[in-house]
């Protein structure tokens, strides 16, 4: 790569981020990553909290709440009212699975890209009801966001109660064209939970004008906010709904100022709440790091992604999974070789990651299809697996360590040299 090019180079030092040095980090994706300085904007509200917990909790913090939210709303594109915060956006799925039921021989739709935590959810929320969760098949590699599309609505019965879609997969990391598999599902009546996981600091969101009746996100994923950062968006006509998996003060709250959905959400008991609360320093403090701010910050990221997944994908003598409109800073290339037994495939995987880890990279193997499909009895006993490697691009990434990172996973052509122990060192 041209050393002049904008990807040749991180456009945020190391130094600004809370990151061990030492160490390529190529897995954002997984628990993303806190500046410094937005770290010290938590202690500042964590200190205010400590030096009186009754004026900050009883009488500041929902004052507080209020400025956070309205500022999370404005990021994407929500009436801050139709907001919960939330510690993370399994907690948000699961808020909305218990609060819903279903009859016997309804079905609950998910993908065979949906994460496991969320799979897992759903199962539990199907079998205390009596339902049934329906897994459509996606392909992988993906051509289009029209197969992705179509293979959804073929799996639709007029038994399907609820759908449950990733805006960005984990494993797969495939962009879902949510914008229009949620219209199109509401017109056979059947409400959207989008697990946006790694929606927010990686897609442009308007969740008002998305429609989606439920939408869980991430603010420490792609917006860099501290850990506990996450929000659960309810569509107002579906907000009475909706209970807090703590049930507290706000159950009985007689106060008329107030939504009955806001008085149950904006108080569960005793928290630390400067996640939320840094949230909006992290909105803010990313779009100063980078010229251009945060549509800057969402277009070099997707850019690093796919061309890195093209290099890696070309060293490896594979292919890419997904076309770059269904790539956002995320990308999945397969390894050479496969299929494998699951046996075969986990020895690999964990070989291949050791060998990584001694080179001090941190970057994750995903095996494909999810093995917890077989545990659930979606896929046979007797299913083969391809292992994946899974690339993140953010704003202190730069080409060269994908670079690096090509070098060490040639080391293992076929994938047959993983009993040779680790690559040579590419120092």
């Amino acid at each position: 790569m041209d050393k002049e090019s904008p990807l040749a180079r991180a456009p945020s030092p190391a130094a600004d981020w809370a990151l061990d040095e030492t160490v390529t980090f190529l897995n954002h994706g997984s628990f993303g990553a806190c500046p410094r300085a937005i770290l010290d904007v938590q202690r500042g509200w964590r200190d205010k909290l400590e030096a009186h917990p009754v004026r900050f909790l009883g009488r500041e913090l929902e004052d507080l709440q209020d400025w956070a939210r309205s500022e999370i709303g404005a990021f994407v594109g929500a009436d801050a009212d139709d907001l919960a915060l939330v510690s993370n956006a399994t907690t948000a799925v699961n808020i909305v699975l218990r609060s819903l039921r279903f009859e016997k021989a309804d079905e609950l739709l998910a993908t065979d890209h949906t994460y496991n935590a969320i799979l897992s959810a759903l199962r539990f929320r199907a079998a205390t009801d009596g339902a049934r969760v329906v897994v459509a098949r996606i392909p992988l590699p993906i051509s289009s966001p029209d197969a992705a599309f179509n293979a959804v609505m073929e799996a639709v019965t007029p038994r399907t109660k609820l759908a449950v879609l990733d805006h960005a997969t984990s494993v797969s990391s495939l962009i879902m064209p949510v914008e229009r598999l949620i219209p199109a599902l509401a017109e056979r009546g059947i409400d959207v939970l989008v697990d946006g996981a790694h929606g927010p600091g990686m897609l442009p969101l308007r969740l008002t004008e998305l429609g989606a009746a439920y939408y869980a996100g991430n603010g420490h994923k792609w917006m860099c906010a501290p850990k506990g950062s996450a929000f659960l968006h309810v569509r107002r006509d579906r907000q009475a709904t909706i209970k807090p998996l703590s049930i507290s003060h706000g159950a009985n709250d007689n106060r008329n100022d107030r939504s009955r959905f806001r008085l149950e959400f904006d108080w569960q008991g005793t928290i630390d709440p400067s996640a939320w609360l840094t949230w909006p320093a992290a909105i803010d403090g990313l779009a100063e790091m980078f010229p251009g701010g945060w549509a800057a910050i969402v277009a070099f990221n997707h850019q690093l992604a796919v061309t890195a997944a093209q290099m890696l994908a070309q060293a490896l003598h594979t292919a890419v999974q997904a076309p770059p409109e269904m790539t956002g800073s995320m990308s999945t290339i397969p390894l050479p070789g496969g299929p494998w037994s699951r046996v075969e495939a986990t020895r690999r995987k964990d070989l291949i990651e050791a060998a990584l880890r001694a080179r001090r990279f941190e970057v994750p193997l995903m095996m494909w299809p999810s093995p917890w499909l077989v545990d659930s009895g979606d896929l046979p006993a007797t299913t083969e697996f391809f292992l994946l490697v899974r690339i993140s691009a953010h704003i202190y990434n730069y080409f060269g360590q994908y670079e690096r990172l090509a070098s060490i996973l040639s080391g293992f052509p076929g994938a047959d040299r993983t009993q040779a122990g680790p690559p040579p060192s590419t120092d």
